[in-house]
């Protein structure tokens, strides 16, 4: 029988009492023994059914509990191996960013320092060139020198009205 089985035959029970003849003078009702009888059997036989019927209901909000429980504690396992993830991804992207900063530091010291020797460099060969362009232009004064003297000497060589 189902669950409105117990409480139809405790129904049944109830009708009978409050139907019952009333003794004179009294609060106490007379009732049909082998109805009242017959009435508590069924509640009785009922009642194995019902408190079965109790315990697996029980015993499946039991299930749904445990399994929420377990499903609950895997969303929360999943949450914190997440965030972890996402903790140890954000460190090695931070390392990264701070390495790639230190390499771009290290260029461009690398860098100003060879633009340093570079410009050294050139200045020390610039000051070469300067004082072999200084001796050259001694040599072409001297040379120039030397030629306008021999020019000046031969005009006076050539000239008929000379001494």
């Amino acid at each position: 029988m189902s669950g409105r089985g117990l409480t139809a035959v405790l129904d049944e029970l109830e009708a009978v009492v409050h139907a019952a003849r009333a003794m004179p003078m009294s609060s106490s009702v007379l009732v049909a023994r082998e109805e009242v009888i017959e009435l508590v059997e069924r509640a009785r036989a009922l009642l194995p059914e019902q408190l079965a019927h109790a315990d697996e209901v029980l015993a499946g909000a039991d299930r749904v509990l445990a399994e929420a429980h377990q499903h609950a504690d895997r969303i929360v396992s999943s949450a914190q191996e997440r965030a972890e993830d996402l903790v140890a991804h954000e460190r090695i992207v931070l390392e990264a960013q701070a390495r790639a900063e230190e390499i771009v530091a290290q260029a461009r010291r690398t860098a100003a320092g060879l633009r340093r020797d570079a410009d050294d460099y050139c200045d020390r060969r610039l000051a070469d060139f300067e004082i072999d362009l200084g001796r050259v232009m001694a040599q072409v004064q001297a040379g120039r020198a030397k030629l306008a003297d021999r020019l000046e000497h031969s005009a006076t060589d050539d000239d008929p009205a000379g001494p």
